[in-house]
């Protein structure tokens, strides 16, 4: 078993998947372990909806049949991934992993194309078998969202320790009020983001790209040490 150090530097965002099955029994030990993540009062306001097989190819068959959201369009609403008019320096270090992305894939700048269907891969799951969606009580807070993603990341490190592999996909933000009418939510809940699941293919060059971090110094203030 990985120490929750060697999980957490392990853990990367895989976008390459072998089509091995995932069994049910799987899948809910490691919501078994994501569970026990931490959430202010007890809240737990995380939902979980996992697609496989035939649900999963009619949520990629939706999602296929929306790619006009390719050339602008998206059900992002309130909640938009990145903010408009990015400033640094998270401009550069979201316009630097991009770049070092496609450039391990061998995909030049100005090969729109190839970028596009690269990104229309997302609705694939980049080839994994399963598909997670997480949906929160739209009424629910900042903090709650915060716990959210904790969850999140409890599950991509159990994952991890059982071989297996994640992408975190905000992209499917962009589909929000097609996935909200396709689960027939309630109204007062939203999609918050996807997330891929499976055995990664290692072999896939863009698979063993490991996105720079800020230095501590950069990020953290240390007093009275």
């Amino acid at each position: 078993m990985l120490t929750a150090s060697a999980a957490i530097e392990q853990r990367i965002s895989i976008r390459s998947f072998l089509p091995t099955d995932i069994p049910a029994s799987l899948l809910r030990e490691l919501l078994d372990v994501a569970r026990w993540s931490p959430s202010g009062g007890n809240m737990q306001p995380w939902k979980v909806i996992a697609v496989a097989g035939a649900e999963r190819a009619a949520v990629t068959a939706l999602a296929h049949a929306g790619q006009s959201l390719l050339a602008g369009g998206s059900e992002e609403g309130d909640d938009p991934v990145y903010p408009p008019h990015l400033w640094e320096p998270y401009r550069t270090r979201r316009y630097q992993v991009g770049e070092d992305m496609y450039g391990m894939m061998g995909i030049a700048r100005e090969d729109r194309a190839a970028r596009l269907a690269h990104v229309a891969r997302n609705f694939e799951f980049f080839g994994a078998p399963v598909g997670l969606f997480f949906v929160i009580d739209r009424r629910l807070g900042r903090a709650q969202w915060a716990h959210l993603g904790m969850f999140m990341q409890s599950l991509a490190l159990a994952a991890i320790d059982r071989g297996l592999g994640t992408c975190m996909q905000e992209f499917w933000g962009m589909l929000r009020v097609t996935l909200h009418r396709h689960f027939a939510l309630p109204e007062t809940d939203t999609v918050y983001c996807g997330m891929a699941l499976g055995y990664p293919d290692m072999t896939a060059p863009v698979n063993q790209l490991r996105s720079s971090r800020a230095a501590v110094e950069e990020f953290a203030t240390l007093r009275g040490f």
